[in-house]
């Protein structure tokens, strides 16, 4: 419809049109027929968010993924290795000539469980005994930006969905006034928002940003006069696009524009009472190290994930820092002490908070970084990329608590024992959420993908 002859904008003249005039239903019925009201949205089938259910029956509803930008050292965090301290103290030289440094944080057994953790992490040491341990961990690129895209697309070469974009796209979401996909995150991490992208998966599936501080969504607050009228508005504009998706073949782009009107109305009303934490109780905001009125930080972010999960968000990642600050410590790995501070009480108190309120036996939490650390010297008092080797955990939906799985060797260069690839870590996740990997498909370009690739498997000896 061409509005320049009148002098106003599209935008007006919708607002012309539902400012209470009485023409409304008949100018309705003569542009969209009579049949108008069955065409809007309410089946599954026109709604890619509606609640799905998986191949089996899951252990867990929902996941809480907490990622570690940068590269934390495993060495010096979840692996100990008393053989390093040792040839690094009496000055060996590895295979490679480059002299080994020793571990900068002592281990000492956690829980009752007794899996070592370093003093790096004494509140998450704390909760041990519901933490799976993998310290076998391997990845499939040694920078940043690819090992970034492996741990959340199980891909380095080529963009792919985010693992929370196939969870969406396979689950839904119990709360149709939420995304079923949320990130938090301060800044963008290595990678930008390919991290939460869906790529080739419709795009209601991506995930949705929120950051911290004075405005977590852009532009959240309401520019309508009110909400009914925000309201007509909206459904008109529905009408108008389902009309123009009816006279044409399916167009992905088309519906999940139709379906991001939907939900960001829906947010309008739910997210500013998700993120006010004005009525947590002052030991709820104690345990996550949160001070009253604070909306900067993990400890806010580990909170605001909580309650997301409460109100029927399927995947949740929290990224504790971007591409700069963060655990990439070539020249000091000194610089991981304030960084671990930041996070280990907050996710320590998301654990305890969650198992306090019974939700812990569905929500899956997953800690991973991109890859872990060489054990020889990089830059004075650093280390470099490894990919080789290195740490992540799970606890609560579905895995066993209290269990340290994998090995790597004596310094901490290689796995030994049980390797858990990256798309082994994918695999066992989309397990716990009723997910047969091999069979949770998408067709794009001529074949089948999947988050696994052609690759695999459920590792077993993780689940209860």
């Amino acid at each position: 419809m061409d509005y320049s002859n009148c002098g106003c904008s599209r935008r007006q003249m919708v607002r012309s049109l539902i400012s209470g005039s009485i023409l409304l239903p008949g100018i309705l019925s003569q542009l969209l027929g009579d049949t108008a009201h069955a065409a809007v949205s309410g089946s599954d089938a026109e709604n890619p968010l509606a609640p799905k259910s998986p191949h089996f029956p899951p252990k867990a509803k929902r996941v809480i993924f907490l990622y570690m930008s940068g590269g934390v050292s495993h060495m010096d965090s979840f692996d100990p290795k008393p053989r390093l301290v040792k040839d690094a103290e009496a000055g060996a030289l590895s295979p490679g000539g480059r002299p080994y440094m020793r571990p900068l944080w002592d281990f000492k057994p956690r829980g009752k469980c007794g899996t070592e953790v370093s003093e790096l992490f004494p509140h998450i040491g704390e909760c041990m005994d519901d933490i799976c341990l993998i310290r076998s961990m391997r990845g499939d690129h040694n920078d940043h930006f690819q090992a970034t895209m492996g741990i959340h697309t199980g891909s380095v070469t080529f963009k792919r969905p985010s693992i929370g974009s196939w969870v969406s796209y396979g689950l839904g979401t119990e709360n149709q006034n939420l995304p079923s996909f949320v990130v938090l995150a301060p800044q963008l991490p290595y990678a930008g928002s390919q991290v939460w992208s869906s790529d080739f998966l419709p795009g209601a599936h991506q995930g949705t940003s929120v950051s911290s501080g004075a405005e977590p969504v852009p532009n959240l607050n309401r520019r309508a006069a009110s909400a009914q009228i925000q309201q007509r508005e909206l459904s008109l504009l529905e009408r108008f696009n389902r009309k123009h998706l009816a006279e044409r073949a399916t167009d992905p782009v088309l519906t999940a524009r139709i379906k991001s009107f939907e939900t960001a109305f829906g947010m309008q009303r739910e997210t500013p009472e998700v993120l006010d934490l004005s009525k947590e109780t002052d030991a709820t905001l104690a345990l996550y190290g949160l001070e009253r009125g604070s909306s900067q930080g993990v400890a806010w972010q580990c909170l605001v994930a909580r309650r997301l999960a409460e109100r029927g968000v399927r995947f949740i990642e929290l990224i504790d820092s971007g591409s700069s600050k963060n655990w990439d410590a070539h020249g000091d790995m000194k610089t991981h002490e304030p960084l671990a501070r930041n996070v280990d009480k907050p996710i320590a108190g998301l654990l305890k908070d969650l198992k306090s309120r019974g939700m812990l036996e569905d929500t899956l939490v997953v800690w991973t970084t991109e890859f872990g650390r060489t054990p020889v010297i990089d830059g004075p008092t650093g280390r470099s990329h490894h990919s080789n080797a290195f740490s992540s955990w799970m606890a609560g939906g579905g895995v066993k608590g209290g269990v340290a799985y994998g090995r790597t060797d004596d310094y901490g260069g290689k796995v030994i024992e049980n390797e858990v690839h990256v798309h082994d870590f994918h695999a066992t996740i989309l397990h716990l959420l009723g997910f047969d990997h091999e069979k949770i498909t998408f067709r794009h370009a001529g074949r089948d993908f999947r988050l696994t690739d052609v690759h695999g498997k459920v590792i077993q000896a993780l689940l209860a």
